[in-house]
């Protein structure tokens, strides 16, 4: 809630408006003053007719309550590519709130007034006038029906793909807070019509609240420059690209807005099989682990109560409290941590190894490092780029990097089956188990029928073809005795065994002293 009055930027986006655009102007309840100070920016999109002009005389005119302000783009920008000026504009010149209105007329603006008030309240972060709230009011307004039953059904899609709950995606009667606009990257946005789309993904993926008011229909000459299948393609495109990416199959950084905190690529799987089932399971009662990597403590924190193990952990930041008995902070990149391997019994490496810039030489040092305990163990899992999914990516022609998955964006090398069993068999690993792991099918759909029978579709199909359908590596591996380590051992055991010989010679010694004759 703000202490003085709300700064309101109406933004008329208009092309060809040189019939409207003054009752537009006209029409702007005065009434607006008494709880916003407000501004009219008028953006001519490269206009044919008199529509500049027009808007020039209301600006100068006494046609409007409120200060006229008209910018007149010498080619066109389009219908998102205008909204993009205005938002900046809002934005440079210290504005509250930007309400959206169409230069024909398509949308009332005597509605101003009731769809200004929540965001003025502090109850929502953009408003959108729905035409499909009251039943059948859009059809009493002219909308002709095949644009009504596409507006339901790409509606209806897109709530299910994005977990959304609106009555209509495509009004283009919109508020929306400044503060809103300054959290999404709306620049990137496309400059068509679906652009009322892509903002509305955005303002879902970061999490900004979207309230939905009734406003009634008229269905004026803009929706003529709207061709209606190509925008029904271009608004379900980016709806289905929003939603690979929230299941890491797809990248765009449009999508990439979500808030930092409600985010992290590391997600525990315990409910299905997974690296960390997998682990868990391998792992016995008792046993002293080192977790590299340990990121939050998750797995730690897992072993520790269902294994009652001694976890220590090693990562750059601390992982949350409680999750490991000891913590070193320490950059892997930078080389193994200093380690008595004698105090541990098993060493993990969790979807760890993709993110080391010299993964060879860190697998060597490591080997050097666990040598010479000749029982210890290591657990290592890693994304398999051979997997189906991204062979089908790479068909498509997409091998874009993203949040988290295979391609998270942080992972600086990517393995096969082959190429991991080589590097750990040349860093001196001898290899115990291997496994295919199935991709993490309820994490992506939800953990519903779905997605539990996704994930036995894959596991099924794994034996078949583990190189082309486990989505992650995992593998039990033991160090080999280094060189150093077995000269060590040779030389310890020289010492023992000298030790036996000696002590083996005073016995005799001894025992023939006393055999000799007194006299």
């Amino acid at each position: 809630m703000l202490n003085r009055k709300p700064r309101v930027l109406v933004l008329i986006v208009a092309y060809n408006a040189e019939k409207t655009i003054s009752g537009i102007v006209r029409r702007i309840p005065a009434e607006l003053e008494h709880f916003y100070e407000v501004e009219i920016l008028i953006i001519d999109d490269a206009s044919q007719d008199l529509t500049f002009a027009k808007s020039h005389e209301a600006s100068k005119g006494g046609d409007s309550a409120f200060p006229v302000r008209v910018i007149f783009n010498p080619l066109s920008r389009g219908y998102g590519g205008n909204q993009k000026l205005g938002f900046q504009y809002a934005i440079e010149k210290g504005f509250d709130l930007v309400a959206l209105l169409h230069g024909d007329g398509q949308y009332a603006p005597e509605s101003l007034p009731d769809l200004l008030d929540p965001l003025r309240k502090g109850e929502a972060d953009a408003l959108l006038g729905s035409r499909m709230l009251k039943s059948r009011s859009a059809l009493r307004g002219r909308m002709p029906l095949y644009k009504f039953l596409g507006n339901k059904i790409l509606t209806w899609i897109q709530n299910k793909l994005l977990h959304a709950h609106l009555s209509e995606f495509h009004s283009g009667y919109r508020i929306y807070s400044v503060e809103a606009l300054r959290a999404i990257p709306f620049e990137r946005n496309s400059n068509g019509f679906h652009f009322d789309t892509e903002i509305t993904i955005q303002l879902l993926i970061a999490g900004r609240k979207i309230e939905e008011l009734p406003i009634p229909t008229y269905y004026g000459s803009e929706i003529r420059h709207v061709k209606g299948l190509a925008y029904a393609v271009n608004v379900l495109g980016a709806t289905l690209k929003a939603r690979l990416q929230e299941m890491s199959l797809f990248y765009d950084r449009r999508f990439d807005c979500a808030p930092p905190e409600t985010y992290s690529p590391y997600t525990l799987k315990l409910n299905y099989t997974s690296p960390h089932t997998m682990t868990r399971d391998r792992v016995r009662l008792g046993q002293r682990v080192l977790d590299l990597g340990c990121a939050g403590g998750y797995m730690g924190s897992v072993l520790r109560e269902t294994k009652h193990c001694s976890v220590t952990g090693v990562d750059v930041t601390p992982p949350q409290r409680g999750t490991v008995d000891e913590f070193w902070i320490h950059d892997l990149n930078l080389g193994v941590p200093r380690i008595r391997a004698q105090d541990y019994d098993v060493v993990l490496m969790l979807d760890v190894i993709e993110h080391l810039n010299k993964p060879e030489a860190f697998l060597e040092e490591l080997r050097q490092a666990l040598a010479l305990n000749t029982s210890i163990e290591m657990i290592i899992s890693t994304g398999n780029v051979g997997c189906f999914i991204t062979r089908i990516m790479l068909l498509a022609g997409q091998f874009n990097y993203g949040k988290r998955g295979i391609l998270d964006a942080t992972h600086t090398r990517l393995f096969t089956f082959g190429s991991l069993r080589r590097a750990l068999r040349q860093a001196g690993f001898d290899i115990l188990e291997t496994k295919g792991v199935p991709a993490p099918f309820p994490l992506a759909t939800g953990d519903n029928w779905i997605g539990r029978t996704l994930l036995a579709l894959n596991q099924c199909l794994i034996p078949i073809a583990r190189g082309l359908f486990a989505y992650q590596i995992f593998m039990r591996v033991k160090p080999q005795p280094s060189v150093q380590s077995l000269l060590r051992i040779a030389e310890e055991q020289s010492r023992a065994k000298a030790r036996v010989l000696e002590t083996d010679e005073w016995t005799l010694h001894d025992a023939s002293a006393s055999d000799r004759p007194r006299l």
